[in-house]
C-alpha cells in the first residue's frame, strides 16, 4: 500500500478495518508507506522545556499541573528568557533540531505572550526550530506567533470527541478543534495528537484520529503519547495499554497521515527498546528527547543515541551536520 493521494474523508469503520489487520500485515502497510515519504533510517528529534510550570485551571485527568489534581507538584513561575536559551543551545548540541515550549495555562494573556514571544526569537537565533504549547489560542495570538516566526503549534485532541468528557471537563473537543483553527488560519504548522491508556476503546483511538486526519489539512506533527501515570491524578490507576496496542495505533497514524511526522512522546521511559524499535517500524519518525517531558521522566538522550545506533538509525539534525560538513571546511560546518 503506497497510495500517495492524501484523504481526509475517512469513515470510521474503515480506520476500524486497519486496526483489525493481523499485526504483521498492518506494520508491512505502514512501513511500505513509510518508505516511500521518508528515510526510514532518519529521526527527527525534539526536545521540551516546561517554561512555566504547575497551577493550571484545567481539570485533565492525566496531567501532575493541573491545580485539581493533588500531585504535590510545586508551581513555578514563567522561566526568565536567559535560562530557556541556554536550554535550547544544550537540547542543540545533542542533537535536537526542534525547541519545544511549554507553559501550564488554560490560555496565555496578552503580557505573558509578549514574553513568550521574545523566547521564540531568541531560539530562533540559535538556529532552531520553534514550537509553543500555551493551552488556547485567539486568532490574534495565533497571528501574532506567526509573526513572530513560530514553526509549530502544540494543542493535543487527546482523544476521541466521544471519551473526551471522562478525561476533561474544563473545555471542549471544540475549543481545541477551533484552537487548531486559529493557527492553521495564521499560517503556523500544526502539532496535535493523544493520549493511549486512559481507559479508551480501540473505537476511541479510530475516532481520534479520524478527527486529526480528516482535518482540512493533516497536522504536520502527530505526537502519540503512551499515558504516563501520576500519583494524585484521577488516571493514576488506568489499566496499562498493551504494548502491541501502542504499535498498531502509530502503524495507523501513519497510513492515515502519510506525509506527517509521528512522534514518540511522553511515555518512552516506560517502553523497553524492543517496543520503540516496532513503533520507528510501524512509522515512527519523531521522539522527544532529553531527561523531562513537561513534569514527567523521559529516556535519557545518551540511551537515545545507543538505541538509534543499534538499529543504524540516524537524526535529522546529524544527516544536514554531515551534509553540510561534505561541502564546506571543518572549521566552517555547523549543525543545522
Amino acid at each position: 500500500m503506497t497510495e500517495t493521494i492524501l484523504r481526509h474523508d475517512w469513515r470510521l469503520d474503515e480506520i476500524e478495518a486497519l486496526f483489525d489487520l493481523p499485526f504483521n500485515d498492518l506494520l508491512f502497510q505502514a512501513q511500505s508507506l513509510h518508505r516511500a515519504h521518508f528515510d526510514p533510517n532518519q529521526v527527527q528529534m525534539s526536545s521540551l522545556l516546561s517554561i512555566k510550570t504547575g497551577a493550571c485551571a484545567e481539570d485533565c485527568g492525566y496531567c501532575s499541573q493541573s491545580a485539581k489534581n493533588a500531585t504535590g507538584l510545586e508551581a513555578e513561575k514563567l522561566m526568565p528568557l536567559e535560562e530557556v536559551v541556554a536550554a535550547a543551545q544544550t537540547a542543540k548540541e545533542k542533537g535536537a533540531s526542534r525547541f519545544c515550549m511549554g507553559a501550564a495555562w488554560r490560555n496565555p494573556t496578552d503580557k505573558n505572550l509578549d514574553k513568550v514571544i521574545d523566547m521564540v526569537e531568541a531560539v530562533h537565533g540559535l538556529g532552531m526550530e520553534t514550537c509553543l504549547t500555551l493551552g488556547m489560542l485567539t486568532q490574534a495570538q495565533a497571528d501574532r506567533l506567526r509573526d513572530a516566526g513560530l514553526d509549530y503549534y502544540n494543542h493535543n485532541l487527546d482523544t476521541s470527541p466521544e471519551f473526551y468528557g471522562n478525561v476533561i471537563s474544563t473545555r471542549t473537543f471544540d475549543d481545541r478543534l477551533h484552537t487548531l483553527a486559529h493557527v492553521r488560519d495564521a499560517g503556523i504548522s500544526v502539532c496535535s495528537g493523544g493520549i493511549l491508556g486512559m481507559g479508551e476503546s480501540r473505537r476511541d483511538r479510530a475516532s481520534m484520529l479520524r478527527e486529526l486526519c480528516n482535518l482540512p489539512r493533516h497536522p504536520e506533527s502527530v505526537p502519540i503519547n503512551m499515558l504516563v501515570k501520576i500519583e494524585g491524578t484521577p488516571l493514576y490507576t488506568a489499566e496499562a495499554l498493551d504494548p502491541f496496542e501502542f504499535v498498531r495505533t502509530i502503524a495507523v497514524a501513519r497510513l492515515l497521515m502519510p506525509h506527517s511526522y509521528v512522534r514518540l512522546s511522553a511515555g518512552r521511559a516506560e517502553m523497553n527498546d524492543e517496543m520503540q524499535a516496532l513503533c520507528f517500524l510501524a512509522g515512527a519518525n519523531s521522539i522527544f528527547y532529553g531527561e523531562r517531558l513537561l513534569t514527567t521522566d523521559n529516556p535519557e538522550a545518551d540511551r537515545d543515541v545507543r538505541l538509534l545506533e543499534r538499529l543504524g538509525m540516524k537524526t535529522e539534525q546529524l544527516l544536514e551536520t554531515e551534509v553540510k560538513a561534505a561541502k564546506v571546511p571543518c572549521s566552517q560546518a555547523k549543525a543545522g
